[in-house]
């Protein structure tokens, strides 16, 4: 495979060619050289770093972090804390929009908006579960089992459901508890 334009190049990765002459011009991916008509051109090495720079961009990375990220390849620690770091922001940012809907569905006071979205809440979560069979028993040991196996799951699942910060935290203790009680039987 030869040498690539810089065009052709965007067009291979869905870019905009400003996309590819930006990077270039912050150091993030400069082409291997030019051509006798003074052209961008781009190794497959080049292409390979623009494929994890693409990839890390859809994971959400700002360009800064990538560049950490890409320094000192093949092997650099900086990978998982940066990856790290951004999956923690999306665990925010998926709370704080599960907030603003269920307050949007409080505001509009419309019970048929609730059933237009994909919010359970506590009440209909319980009606559900027993309406598989589950008794208030088989629940509790639903929760022990969901706070042993991914405490943060749990929390996530709870917040998910509208529950308020004093509930989720009587219903982790009381799981905790419980399981701590089983783990000692």
């Amino acid at each position: 495979m030869g040498m690539l334009t810089v065009g052709r190049v965007a067009r291979q990765h869905g870019l905009s060619r400003s996309a590819l002459l930006y990077y270039d011009r912050i150091g993030l991916l400069r082409p291997i050289g030019r051509s006798e008509g003074n052209y961008r051109l781009y190794a497959p090495a080049d292409l390979e770093r623009l494929g994890r720079i693409v990839r890390y961009r859809e994971a959400g990375l700002p360009l800064a972090g990538i560049r950490q990220v890409l320094a000192g390849q093949p092997f650099n620690p900086e990978v998982g804390r940066v990856l790290e770091e951004r999956l923690a922001g999306i665990n925010d940012e998926i709370a704080a929009l599960r907030r603003q809907q269920q307050l949007i569905v409080r505001l509009l006071g419309n019970p048929r908006a609730r059933r237009r979205t994909r919010i359970l809440t506590r009440q209909s979560w319980t009606a559900l579960l027993r309406s598989t069979g589950l008794t208030d028993s088989d629940m509790r040991r639903w929760h022990v089992e969901f706070e042993r196996h991914a405490p943060e799951a749990h929390q996530d699942f709870l917040e998910s459901l509208g529950i308020d910060a004093a509930g989720i935290r009587e219903i982790r203790r009381w799981s905790r508890q419980r399981r701590g009680a089983r783990d000692r039987a």
